[in-house]
């Protein structure tokens, strides 16, 4: 083997130029979420398969899908990564993958924070720093680390634009949203199928408010999600949400059954996007017909993965909703199990909000509003723990919300709202509550107010 450089001047072991070439094809494949990732890790592979970070990355690639299935190939993947020779940088990150595929997450999130220290330029570091950070709900380690990195970036460095792509997610999730749109935006300009910087601008617009925008700007870069993975049925969840937010429930239902829930095979996030989106629309009183069928089976098939409390809570949520009440009771039975017994980053979130949160979907799904709130309301603060970004959390916002309504703890609902309406001032939906609990207090002027407000929205 030979010590060899990449497309962005890093050293690298392996055993010819053509292999580190289709490992660069990979890695920017990976960074534009293409669906060919796998065909050029696999061509790169075969070139050489005694590539140490190619095998990492092969790896990387089975954790990312949050499957206990694939966790055997990820070791298998780390065993073979550690037979190679290699640099410090590369041992580093076989480190990384062994803490990652052990369940330690932070100790992961850790040595690719002293990676980019050194490397500032490994953008497959930055990228997985970022996905953790994401996933434990740490925007402001996601900001910090590009802030890092980013004197030693600019636009003659291959993947500038994927760099501040990430960069624009990161500020929109600190809510520096005007920075963030100006770096989304440049982004795109750069390279104009950049579904992750597209998708940056798109969470800009959710959070300000501007439904009308974001379902033009989504519009408008549809014809570059071709080539894209699963993550571009994701870009037509926010439409849906854009839909949503003005009363539009009729265009949400039918870009649910176009887009959102794919056809064939399911990916967690696919499951997610979907309860998000059905849970809210059953809130606000629409029929979504049998459409939890199809995602409560979907979600049985995930739910002993237990990779991700991010995504158990969901599938939590979609068994609750189709009345599946014996898959429920056997995934929370499931949880408690993983967070009493198991080690690691995510056993320690499930114990303290996972399980709560799934508790709160069954007392929801059977209407026991009262503990749904009693879940709910001590952990509205810290949900971040969980990740995902603020528009995915928003649901259990609104589920705490719903709750409370039922439970006829108006004042609490009043509370929750005003604090709503702050954070969203152009929702007609959040007005239209507000109106709707304000009145039931008899405050019939500031109910008129707000729905008023509202009306005016959706004009």
């Amino acid at each position: 083997m030979t010590t060899r450089t990449d497309c962005r001047g890093l050293e690298i072991t392996a055993a010819s130029d053509g292999a580190v070439a289709g490992f660069d094809r990979t890695v920017g494949a990976y960074l534009g979420l293409r669906i060919d990732t796998g065909d050029h890790l696999k061509a790169t592979l075969e070139a050489d398969p005694s590539f140490v970070m190619a095998n990492v990355l092969r790896g990387y690639f089975m954790l990312l899908f949050a499957s206990r299935k694939l966790l055997g190939r990820a070791l298998s993947s780390l065993e073979a990564a550690r037979e190679g020779g290699c640099n410090r940088r590369e041992e580093l990150h076989i480190d990384a993958l062994a803490a990652w595929g052990s369940g330690d997450q932070k100790r992961a999130l850790d040595i690719w924070d002293s990676i980019l220290t050194d490397w500032p330029r490994d953008v497959l570091a930055l990228k997985l720093s970022e996905y953790w950070n994401f996933y434990l709900g740490d925007c402001c380690g996601m900001r910090e680390i590009q802030a890092r990195v980013a004197p030693h970036w600019d636009e003659s460095v291959p993947d500038y634009g994927k760099v501040l792509g990430m960069s624009a997610f990161a500020l929109e999730e600190c809510g520096a949203y005007d920075e963030a749109e100006r770096r989304g935006r440049r982004a795109v300009e750069i390279d104009g199928a950049d579904i992750w910087a597209t998708h940056a601008v798109a969470h800009v617009m959710e959070m300000t408010g501007r439904q009308r925008d974001g379902i033009a700007w989504i519009d408008g870069k549809a014809a570059d999600f071709g080539g894209c993975n699963a993550f571009a049925n994701h870009l037509w969840w926010h439409r849906a949400l854009f839909h949503f937010e003005l009363g539009r429930f009729d265009a949400v239902l039918d870009l649910y059954d176009r887009e959102v829930l794919p056809r064939d095979a399911f990916e967690y996030l696919d499951i997610c996007n979907a309860v998000s989106i059905l849970w809210r629309l059953e809130e606000e009183g629409v029929d979504v017909g049998d459409r939890w069928e199809r995602v409560a089976d979907a979600a049985a098939e995930r739910a002993d993965d237990l990779q991700l409390v991010f995504t158990d809570v969901h599938y939590a949520m979609a068994f609750a909703a189709a009345g599946r009440k014996d898959a429920l009771d056997a995934l929370i039975a499931g949880a408690e199990a993983f967070a009493q017994a198991a080690e690691g980053t995510q056993a320690e979130i499930m114990a303290e909000y996972g399980l709560a949160l799934s508790r709160a979907a069954a007392a929801s799904g059977s209407e026991d509003w009262e503990t749904a709130v009693d879940l709910l309301y001590p952990r509205r603060r810290g949900i971040t723990a969980i990740g995902g970004s603020h528009a995915q959390r928003d649901l259990f916002r609104r589920a705490l919300i719903h709750a409370a309504e039922n439970a006829g703890r108006d004042r609490l609902a009043s509370s929750l709202l005003a604090e709503r309406c702050a954070d969203r001032a152009t929702s007609p939906i959040a007005l239209r509550r507000y109106a709707r609990v304000l009145s039931a207090l008899g405050e019939t002027d500031a109910a008129a107010a707000a729905a008023a407000r509202a009306a005016t929205l959706v004009q």
